[in-house]
């Protein structure tokens, strides 16, 4: 290399440590024409200092020094100090602020020559459509704990081996569709195996409940209605011939709008993208498809996946239209609540399954990061993106999860993980600990069925759980739409307090701290790990420090409804609006099992989780308010 080169690279490499995220920022920026120096007084003494620093490195290379260029390069007026204060005030926004003027000057020139050819030529090849639906990063999260790994001896039989389908023996067709819509997955199943009804039949029930109750819970994006009597009849036709695809069979669901199936529309929830087709068929969608369950719709997706406001409206919550479902994951969790849909997907980065499975009253998993793959999903990041289902109870997400789990050959963080059959485990033979805030009736079933429980506490001394998550997050979302913000996409975002407010922050992020995050999200997972001496524990779903820590070591948590409690200031004659009551049981990563056998027992013994939300106060003549009294908290900066 030539000795010119050495020192070109040797001079931008500080710069480029510091401002690696910077390729992000929009060229009109100011922290960009801060960049690039673009006064005539800045140019020239950017001239200046390169030829003096080719001689610094002359001299330490053993070559004559030039005590002419040795003045030049040691001086520095008060004019030309003034130039170098823009680049030294931004670098105070980088917790830079330690370099010398002339290193300052060294490091912009280095950026604008160095650095920004190489953000526009990386853009170039990968980010000019945004969603990160392809080119996904080499660096991939494995949530796998050493010395605790299912993938042993003993249970690699279990990779291709489908859990047991509890038996629904006497189960007998509702007179009323009402009382159908309410039915679990493993109770249609046995109606469709028995003949008592069809799948084209139950596609007829739930299509009409969606349209008769969505205007007022603002839940689905698009009908797949076409496809889903097409999907039906086949199930049908394949039972008629005597061919049983599994639990699924005939079943109908939803989809979040994240997930692309080709010729419908996949809106992401935005306006930006609501007439976006994209015809791949995502892993997921055909996971479902050869269980033979039928799709009839696409449910709402917070805009961009977060929180419940999307291009249509904000979805509510069907035990209190008072209040939105939160989200990401809104119209899944609210839909399968109110009996539109036996089950739903839906997807979680931070809180977008646990929060509205929470405040809709529905139970659901957010399972392993890479138990699901996610080709064909709308990408927020790639180490903390998992998706899984919401459904009636426990033993529906059971058969669901067995469903889709596996090895998606285009999504690098995906594996076979080996699970056992959650319906065979022998919970007396489990440790559970319950954490401060656990619903102590959960812990006194569990109890009372043989399982051993004691007070239990995660110790870690990692301080920024929170801000590693959104560190981690938010700058994995802006390189997936990277493109949205350069193009002023971000102005037209239907809550201007969310992504664009944190997008914009992530361009402030500098690549060493992005990886120092990733490295305190290292030693965090190690303290999990070691202070994880249980089987599973029982604690809030959504208390915020505990979703970040979840997604950030990629464990697995069912929330379960426990009970409910009376809502502030009912309408007047109305005592049956509710705020529901959940917990969550965790399991350490892959022993997604375990927490599900937990779960199952728990449900078998209570009845919380087959209430039914007050829908007939959802119906078309029911008065909406136009503003809820209630809603989770925004996501919490926290350092």
């Amino acid at each position: 290399m030539a000795l010119q080169d050495k020192c070109h690279l040797s001079w931008t490499r500080v710069f480029s440590s510091f401002f690696l995220l910077l390729p992000l920022l929009p060229l009109h920026s100011t922290a960009s024409s801060l960049l690039t120096a673009t006064t005539q007084n800045q140019h020239q003494f950017l001239l200046q200092t390169k030829s003096s620093i080719n001689l610094h490195h002359k001299m330490d290379s053993g070559g004559e020094f030039n005590e002419k260029n040795k003045k030049i390069k040691m001086s520095a007026t008060e004019e030309e100090v003034q130039d170098v204060s823009p680049l030294k005030n931004a670098l105070q926004y980088f917790d830079a602020q330690f370099f010398s003027d002339e290193k300052v000057l060294e490091m912009g020139k280095g950026a604008k020559d160095f650095n920004v050819p190489i953000y526009r030529a990386n853009r170039k090849l990968v980010a000019s459509e945004d969603g990160g639906l392809r080119d996904p990063s080499v660096l991939v999260f494995n949530p796998e704990w050493s010395g605790r790994s299912s993938n042993d001896a003993k249970t690699s039989q279990n990779i291709h081996k489908r859990f047991s389908c509890p038996t629904a023996s006497g189960v007998q067709k509702p007179n009323l569709d009402e009382d159908v819509a309410f039915m679990s997955v493993f109770e249609l199943g046995h109606l469709l195996k028995t003949k008592q009804t069809t799948s084209q039949e139950l596609t007829e029930i739930f299509l009409r409940r969606m349209k008769k109750y969505d205007h007022a819970l603002e839940a689905v994006i698009s009908y797949t209605e076409e496809l889903a009597f097409k999907q039906a009849k086949r199930a049908d036709d394949l039972l008629n011939q005597g061919v049983y695809l599994g639990p699924l069979h005939g079943i109908p669901y939803g989809l979040k709008d994240i997930i692309s199936v080709p010729q419908y529309k996949t809106t992401w929830g935005s306006k930006t993208f609501q007439n976006q087709v994209i015809d791949t068929e995502a892993w997921v969608y055909k996971r479902l498809k050869d269980a033979g369950a039928v799709l009839i719709a696409k449910l709402v997706t917070g805009s961009l996946a977060y929180d419940d406001i999307w291009f249509g409206g904000r979805t509510r919550n069907p035990w209190n239209i008072e209040e939105f479902s939160t989200g990401s994951s809104a119209g899944p969790a609210a839909s399968t609540s109110a009996g539109l849909v036996p089950f739903a997907i839906g997807s979680e980065t931070a809180g977008s399954m646990t929060y509205p499975a929470a405040r809709c009253g529905v139970t659901a998993i957010r399972p392993t990061f890479g138990m699901v793959g996610r080709t064909g999903v709308m990408s927020l990041s790639e180490s903390l993106d998992k998706i899984g289902p919401f459904c009636r109870c426990a033993t529906d997400c059971a058969l669901v999860l067995d469903a889709i789990r596996g090895k998606d050959p285009d999504d690098l963080s995906s594996r076979n993980i080996n699970l056992e059959d959650p319906f065979s485990i022998d919970i007396t033979k489990l440790t559970v600990g319950y954490l401060e805030d656990a619903e102590m009736e959960v812990v006194n079933v569990l109890a009372s069925k043989g399982v051993n429980v004691i007070p239990f506490k995660l110790n870690y001394t990692v301080e920024s759980v929170q801000g590693i998550l959104n560190f981690t997050m938010d700058v994995d979302t802006l390189s997936h739409f990277d493109n949205w913000q350069r193009t002023g996409q971000d102005d037209v975002y239907e809550a201007q307090d969310q992504w664009p407010l944190e997008l914009r922050r992530a361009r402030m992020v500098p690549a060493v701290d992005y990886l120092q995050a990733q490295r305190a999200r290292g030693k965090l997972i190690r303290e999990i790990r070691e202070s994880f001496t249980v089987d599973a524990f029982i604690g809030n779903a959504t208390d915020w420090e505990r979703v970040c820590l979840g997604n950030l070591v990629g464990m697995p948590v069912v929330v379960v409804p426990t009970g409910f409690k009376s809502i502030k200031s009912p309408p007047s004659g109305n005592i049956r609006r509710r705020t529901t009551i959940t917990t969550g049981i965790y399991a350490p990563p892959q022993h997604d099992h375990v927490a599900l056998a937990l779960a199952i027992a728990y449900q078998s013994v209570t009845d919380h989780h087959k209430q039914q939300p007050p829908i007939d106060d959802l119906g078309p003549d029911d008065s909406i308010p136009n503003h809820p009294k209630a809603s989770y908290p925004p996501r919490r900066w926290h350092l």
